[in-house]
């Protein structure tokens, strides 16, 4: 069904990039002017076609995909969607061969990218587990942290893809434990977005300026990338992402069914996480994760710009 391919990897290898959403067509056009030949599907077709404008080749299912590359990597929603396209009909396994490599840049639960590992193993394929952080920017600028968990060979040969990608890679371990940084992270993202939230809210209600706390506070102990980075947009009245507030939830969502599945108490996380769940019940899931502020102002009957 799938032209054959050869098995022994090229100098250059042959990428495919499966995913091309807000962060994921960013990484691909950046693995692209690296130099790799690389190979593109999305079920939206318009990022496709931009990407191949660009130089890329198309491709219409995983499995195509697959079958005219030495690495494939995935950046997608939520656990479904990977577990699908990985090992769905018309998915990566059926045109898996022996030395591709799949890497997955999705955040999922750690389980289930240890289900995948095993299952493509039995093809002959390696397997990474490789979610990043750092956002639309780092994904447009090739300066993402990228978490790995997974063979320390399949890493070795994947690296140099990786460097076009971002600016910090870290192999944590086995299948897993690139997902399971990714959940450490993201309970630190959550804690700081909801932090940051409430500082601003606090001092509005209390009657100091919003601006000038920020400004007063950035050069002590509290001094974060969130706390860089965000304000300013909240100032200017953007709550566009970014991160989708959405995602924040997903992901948060996982780091409660994980540490369940392990009986770990998160206290903070868990209210961070009904703060995130009550953005999507407000409509608020398509803006920033910063954007978590709307709530709490909600709670307090002020607004930060008024």
């Amino acid at each position: 069904m799938y032209p054959p391919i050869n098995s022994t990897p090229t100098d250059i290898p042959r990428v495919g990039y499966i995913g091309l959403g807000l962060m994921g067509k960013s990484i691909a056009r950046n693995i692209l002017k690296a130099g790799f030949p690389l190979v593109v599907h999305n079920r939206s077709r318009s990022a496709v076609a931009e990407l191949v404008a660009e130089g890329a080749r198309e491709a219409f299912t995983p499995a195509e995909v697959a079958a005219q590359v030495d690495i494939i990597f995935t950046n997608l929603p939520d656990t479904p969607d990977v577990e699908l396209v990985a090992l769905g009909p018309q998915g990566i396994i059926e045109a898996a061969h022996p030395g591709l490599i799949l890497v997955d840049n999705s955040t999922i639960q750690p389980a289930a990218a240890r289900r995948i590992a095993k299952a493509l193993e039995a093809k002959g394929v390696q397997c990474l587990d490789a979610p990043v952080s750092g956002g639309d920017i780092g994904a447009r600028n090739a300066t993402l942290a990228i978490m790995v968990g997974g063979p320390v060979e399949a890493l070795q040969r994947v690296h140099p893809v990786f460097l076009a990608m971002g600016k910090t890679i870290t192999h944590v371990g086995e299948a897993g434990a690139g997902q399971i940084a990714k959940a450490a992270n993201q309970i630190m993202v959550a804690a700081q977005m909801v932090a940051m939230g409430e500082l601003l809210v606090f001092a509005k209600k209390a009657g100091a300026d919003p601006q000038k706390v920020v400004e007063a506070i950035r050069g002590g102990a509290a001094q974060c990338w969130t706390l860089d980075v965000k304000p300013p947009r909240l100032f200017n009245g953007n709550r566009q992402p970014g991160f989708k507030a959405y995602m924040q939830a997903k992901d948060l969502n996982i780091i409660i069914e994980t540490a369940r599945q392990y009986g770990i108490p998160l206290p903070s996380a868990a209210v961070d996480t009904q703060l995130f769940n009550a953005m999507l019940q407000n409509g608020m899931g398509e803006l920033d994760n910063s954007a978590v502020i709307g709530i709490l102002e909600a709670l307090a009957g002020v607004k930060l710009l008024e």
